[in-house]
C-alpha cells in the first residue's frame, strides 16, 4: 500500500491586491518536511495566491500517490470540495449567474484533480504551536510576496517564521483573552480607517483600544478579517491583534 504524501500550501498579496506570492512544502507520510518551493506573482490578490499555490502543488506530485493537502484558505478549500461541481453544472457561473472568479485556476485544478486520491484539510492560519507545515508555506509565500522572487530548496534550508513573534503572539493572545489566529484579540487602536478603506468602531470593552471592523480589509499579513471581527493597528494599517508583534 502506497503511504499518503502531506503537504501544505498557501498564498499571500500583500494589500490584497497587492504584491502577491504562492507556496507550497511538501512532507512525508510522517510529516517530515522534504522540500518547498515559492513563487512570484506580481500585483495579484491573496486568493489568485492560494489557487496559484495549490495548482503548482499538484503539478509537482506524483498524480498515482495519494495526497493530504493542508491550507488554511476556505476559498480554496471550498472552491474545489464544495462549489466546483455546481459551478461546472451551471456553465461557470456561480448561482447569482455571475462568471466564476479565478476561473482559468480552478479549471486548471479540476483537471490535476482528476482521477487523483486528494484529501483536504483545513488549518487555522497564524496559530501558535499550529501546524507547522502550514507555518513554513505561510512563511514562504509571504517571502515571495515581499520579495518578488522564486525559491526552493529541501528540509536543509525550509523558511522559518520567526519564534520570537510566535512568543509574542502569545502574549498578545493571552491578554486579551482571544484564540490566536481567530481573527480577534487585544491592542492598540486610533479613530476610523482600516486596510483598503475601511473603517472601525470601538467595541464595548471599557477602556480598551480594540476595535470591531465596520467593513471587511485585509491584515499586512496578507490574511483578511471580516466585518465585526477586533483589529487593531498593526504597522501602518489595520489588521488582526496577534499580528502586531510581527510587523513591529
Amino acid at each position: 500500500m502506497v503511504e499518503r504524501v502531506i503537504a501544505a500550501c498557501d498564498g499571500a498579496a500583500k494589500g490584497n491586491p497587492g504584491p502577491a506570492g504562492w507556496a507550497y512544502v511538501v512532507a512525508d507520510a510522517a510529516g517530515a518536511p522534504q522540500r518547498w518551493a515559492a513563487g512570484a506573482l506580481g500585483h495579484s490578490t491573496n486568493n489568485v495566491g492560494e489557487l496559484t499555490a495549490l495548482q503548482r502543488l499538484l503539478a509537482s506530485t506524483d498524480p498515482a500517490v495519494p495526497l493530504e493537502v493542508r491550507l488554511d484558505s476556505t476559498y480554496t478549500r471550498d472552491s474545489v470540495t464544495k462549489w466546483l461541481k455546481g459551478w461546472k453544472r451551471n456553465g461557470w457561473k456561480t448561482a447569482a449567474g455571475k462568471p466564476v472568479a479565478n476561473q482559468e485556476l480552478i479549471q486548471a485544478i479540476d483537471a490535476l484533480l482528476e482521477g487523483r486520491d486528494v484529501a483536504f484539510v483545513y488549518v487555522p492560519a497564524h496559530q501558535v504551536d499550529g501546524d507547522p507545515l502550514n507555518a513554513i508555506a505561510d512563511k514562504a509565500a509571504s517571502d515571495a510576496a515581499r520579495t518578488q522572487q522564486d525559491a526552493s530548496g529541501t528540509a536543509e534550508d525550509l523558511p522559518e517564521p520567526d519564534p520570537a513573534a510566535a512568543t509574542k503572539a502569545r502574549a498578545t493572545g493571552s491578554r486579551s483573552g482571544a484564540r490566536a489566529g481567530s481573527g480577534s484579540g487585544s491592542a492598540a487602536g486610533g479613530s476610523g480607517a482600516g486596510a483598503g478603506g475601511a473603517a472601525a468602531k470601538r467595541s464595548s470593552s471599557g477602556g480598551s483600544r480594540t476595535l470591531a471592523a465596520r467593513y471587511p480589509g485585509t491584515c499586512p499579513c496578507s490574511r483578511p478579517y471580516a466585518k465585526g471581527d477586533k483589529i487593531t493597528k498593526v504597522g501602518g494599517s489595520w489588521g488582526h491583534p496577534e499580528c502586531v508583534a510581527a510587523h513591529a
